[in-house]
């Protein structure tokens, strides 16, 4: 990576972790280290900025904090990471994701938790039932086969001002690969490792409401781009 790299990481009372993924950076190979503040009432954003980051606030939902995070990238990033800041997603992955783009093999990569290594635990078994039907769904309407809509990937800023998101919420992620298939971009999916969370609780998959309250988004945001 050549340095031309914004990483964004919308939080949400994620004090425990935010740090170590924070310091886990490959400083050296990026412009930047954005940590959005979804609204937490812990020390997210202060331990966020202790370990390096620019803190950015949206309390608005992880699709803002998303686009909050993209909107204030500096100006020299050409290519915008995305990752979760509970410690999951394997940093040392990135080169693999920035990696095609930078060689103008992809516009926009897909970190897939289904085709890499997942530790016991880090994946329930609603989120690998999802992964397949909204991948089979997005597979009958646009042709291409996602295997996940996992938080970790990469994408040409360009591509990404263009998209005009618009879902806010944890919609936001299928939303930018449909957009992805409409716009005939060129997508890749590389397999990836998962973990555990480091701490805290997920706001997907963490209790059975917040699991029932993310699908209805996401199939809200299949349906409305039909």
């Amino acid at each position: 990576m050549p340095g031309r790299v914004s990483v964004v990481i919308p939080a949400l009372n994620e004090a425990e972790s935010i740090g170590s993924v924070v310091r886990s950076m490959p400083w050296h190979e990026i412009e930047e280290c954005i940590v959005v503040d979804n609204g937490s009432t812990d020390q997210t954003a202060e331990l966020a900025r202790v370990a390096g980051a620019r803190v950015v606030n949206s309390p608005r939902g992880y699709g803002a904090a998303c686009e909050a995070g993209a909107r204030t990238a500096v100006a020299s990033s050409d290519v915008l990471v995305f990752l979760d800041g509970d410690g999951s997603d394997d940093v040392a992955a990135m080169p693999l994701l920035v990696g095609p783009i930078e060689r103008g093999e992809a516009d926009f990569v897909i970190g897939s938790r289904m085709r890499g290594k997942a530790e016991p635990g880090s994946l329930n078994g609603a989120q690998v039932f999802a992964a397949k039907m909204i991948g089979a769904l997005v597979h009958k309407l646009y042709g291409f086969r996602y295997t996940d809509m996992g938080p970790f990937r990469a994408i040409r800023r360009e591509w990404l001002e263009t998209m005009q998101m618009r879902e806010m919420t944890y919609g936001w992620n299928l939303e930018m690969q449909i957009k992805a298939l409409k716009m005939g971009l060129r997508v890749a999916e590389i397999p990836v490792n998962y973990r555990c969370r480091i701490g805290g609780e997920s706001k997907v998959s963490g209790n059975a409401w917040a699991s029932v309250k993310a699908g209805a988004r996401i199939l809200g945001v299949l349906a409305r781009a039909r």
